[in-house]
This record gives C-alpha cells, structure tokens and sequence, in this order.
C-alpha cells in the first residue's frame, strides 16, 4: 500500500457480495447498466469463452503453496470469514440445500441459495428456517414468514436479521490463504 493514508488506521468495511445469472439479476434490478459487448475489438465476448480452455482442466495458472484436494481446485465454495475462523461451503453442497444452517466464529448464519444458485448470508440468531419461496419469503420452523431483501430478513413483529458479508471463491485460492479453513461439503 502506498500513498497519504498509509498508517492513518483506516479500515474499509466489507460488504456482502452475491454471484447471480445476469438474467436473475436483471429481474431483481431491471434498471442495472451494464457496459457495451460492442468493443470495437475482434474477441469472442460470448459467456465463459475468455477462460473455455482454462476451466477445462484441474490445472492451475497460478502457484500456490500446497493443493488441498478436499474440492477440485476450481470449485466454487462460498467462502465466509466470523470472529477470524474461516469456513468454505460447496458451492454443489449448497445447490442441492437451499437452506443451509451453520455456525463459525460464535456466529450463527443461515445461507439462502436461490435458483439461480446464488448464495445470501444472513445472521440467524435463534430462528431456525425450514425454506423460502425462492423469491420474497423465508419461513421459520413456527410456520412464520420472514420478507427476504438484499439487506435483511424481516419478521412483520419488526425482528431483523440482517445480512452477513460472504462471497464465492474458488477452493484453490480460498484455501491457499486460509489453509485452516473448515469445510462444508
């Protein structure tokens, strides 16, 4: 790091981070502006050809201290970090679990994943949820409906669970820096 607030105690804050298909996304946001394919440049743009051959292979194209071959080194995990204790959950676990409990760092989560496969966070406290719709409720195991927002989920007596930092990584960088890591699989 360089420059004028180096050594100024300055912490950026982490926000939650969410993988979606673009046509998921747009549903949700039908207002997103996204940038032009029309490059003027003669590239193949199209989805997954820039890294086709890449992705092909369990080989990697960059070094790392040791592989850990608990998950192919290009799989997906949704990778979350709590009271230091880092924690990987397939991303494949995961897609067949649309509600996933779980607990790291002395906090207690539940992960939504949606059709799209996309993975939200939320603090879960001591509610425990049994589904969702898939869209804008989540139901506890009393039967009650929580609304579903980016931010939080929300019990109509004013209840709050709100939204937890998490993102998709692949195992073979997730674990490289977080060789500690626990996994769901």
């Amino acid at each position: 790091m360089v420059g004028p607030l180096v050594d100024k105690g300055i912490e950026l804050r982490t926000l939650p981070v969410v993988t979606a298909t673009w046509k998921k996304w747009r549903a949700r946001h039908p207002n997103t502006l996204v940038l032009s394919l029309d490059t003027g440049r003669d590239r193949d743009y199209s989805e997954g050809a820039a890294y086709r051959d890449y992705f092909a292979t369990d080989r990697l194209m960059f070094a790392v201290p040791r592989i850990d071959r608990r998950l192919p080194n290009k799989a997906e995990a949704l990778a979350l970090r709590y009271g230091g204790e880092p924690l990987a959950i397939s991303a494949d676990y995961l897609k067949r679990r649309p509600v996933h409990h779980d607990r790291t760092g002395g906090t207690g989560f539940v992960v939504r994943t949606d059709g799209s496969e996309a993975n939200r966070v939320y603090e879960s406290k001591d509610v425990r949820f049994k589904g969702w719709d898939g869209a804008t409720h989540a139901f506890d195991t009393g039967g009650d409906g929580w609304a579903v927002s980016e931010s939080a989920l929300t019990h109509s007596d004013g209840r709050r669970l709100k939204r937890l930092t998490a993102h998709r990584a692949f195992w073979f960088g997730w674990q490289a820096q977080f060789p500690e890591t626990r996994l769901v699989k």
